[in-house]
């Protein structure tokens, strides 16, 4: 059996120990003590060991670290004393214990006993995106070093790796769904060809995904006097970020995969702080500057050619509920924003109102009625007066 010996940087080791103390079924006190020097030299990459693991520390390339029996092997002995006299000032044995019983309580509560079904892996969706942004836009969101000649075989390699991958988020999802639903239970094939139909009708849509983009973009463009170029655009404003993902969730969401597109969303509002709801619909030439704080409800609904600011909120104004107390779900609650409306920084707007075309809502303006078209509403005039003799009393 031939190894290969890797070498890790340095200011690696801590979290790569952690990851090996975390993933493989090993004496906590042996991994305590094990050396950075003796771990780098004990660290091998083979073909049949039997314990494996995905380092987090190179999530972004497909290689698989094993650690071999080597490892327990050759520092046995220098860490066995260590061991012995290792403590646990942490409790970590209660920790896990008391853990342990709380997910059990939890899954009775939900009726899920011996069957905690995998969700949706947030990591492996937002690879998918990295990859399908870059399918979109090759060019800048792609391989740096990218030759024009080889932007076909890129885009169509790695559109391949990013659809096989979603079909398996995709499938998990279904899997869930029908673990959780009074329906008959579904072999594995048949959640694999659903997911496998739902993907390839996703597929279908990335040329329209990358046409509205494309007004997306000119619309950020020629909205902001600080954008030098289109390009500038597409690889430094949130607002483009955010609203390529909304593009792809909103697909997603409207094929029935409503947990993967709602991943897909929060990876952007993680990384943008805008929050867009999968269900939102947003019609051509969107652009969000700035960004920062913005939200966008469920069922929202949005015109061509709409520009927000940050901290803007398409939001709902009151949650109905049924005659168990429990709320209302489903039912349209967010604002209507007709085409070419302009809404300016912490602006709130909430309930079904339905902002006219071409309105301008001015900054921080709380609005809970609607307003016919070409409208402007702003806040009232702060008016001083100094009270002079009684004046105004």
């Amino acid at each position: 059996m031939t190894a290969v010996r890797m070498r890790l940087p340095r200011d690696s080791r801590d979290d790569l120990l952690d990851s090996f103390h975390q993933a493989i079924t090993i004496k906590y006190e042996v991994m305590r003590h094990l050396s950075y020097d003796a771990l780098e030299r004990s660290l091998e990459c083979t073909e049949d060991n039997e314990q494996q693991l995905r380092c987090p520390l190179l999530s972004r390339t497909p290689h698989v670290i094993t650690l071999g029996n080597t490892l327990m092997s050759s520092h046995h002995e220098s860490s066995s004393s260590a061991a012995r006299s290792f403590t646990d000032p942490w409790n970590i044995a209660g920790i896990v214990s008391e853990l342990q019983r709380l997910r059990d309580d939890s899954l009775v509560k939900r009726l899920r006993v011996a069957k905690p079904v995998k969700l949706p892996s947030r990591d492996a969706l937002a690879h998918v995106i990295e990859q399908l942004s870059a399918v979109l836009f090759p060019n800048r969101l792609g391989a740096p070093e990218l030759a024009p000649e080889s932007v076909d075989y890129f885009v169509g390699h790695t559109l391949d790796l990013a659809l096989r991958e979603l079909v398996r988020q995709v499938q998990r999802e279904l899997r869930f769904v029908s673990m959780n639903s009074a329906t008959a239970s579904i072999s594995e094939t048949e959640l694999h060809d659903q997911a496998s139909q739902i993907v390839q009708e996703f597929s279908r849509t990335l040329p329209a995904i990358r046409e509205i983009l494309d007004t997306d973009l000119q619309s950020a463009y020629e909205g902001d006097p600080a954008a030098r170029s289109v390009d500038e655009v597409l690889v430094c404003y949130p607002g483009i970020t955010a609203i390529i993902h909304h593009r792809i969730a909103h697909q997603l969401y409207k094929l029935g995969v409503t947990l993967v597109a709602r991943i897909i969303a929060e990876i952007a509002h993680s990384s943008t702080g805008i929050d867009i709801h999968p269900g939102a619909t947003i019609s051509r030439s969107f652009f969000i500057d700035h960004g920062t704080g913005v939200v966008i409800g469920e069922t929202a609904i949005i015109g061509e050619r709409v520009r927000l600011y940050h901290g803007v909120t398409l939001g709902a104004k009151s949650f109905p509920v049924d005659e168990n107390g429990a709320l209302t779900k489903g039912n349209a609650r967010h604002p209507i924003v007709e085409s070419d409306v302009i809404i300016y920084a912490g602006a709130t707007i909430l309930g079904r109102i339905t902002i006219g075309k071409g309105s301008v809502i001015g900054g921080n303006v709380w609005l809970t009625r609607s307003c016919p078209p070409d409208s402007n509403i702003s806040q009232a005039k702060l008016r001083g007066e100094d009270f002079v003799g009684g004046s105004g009393i």
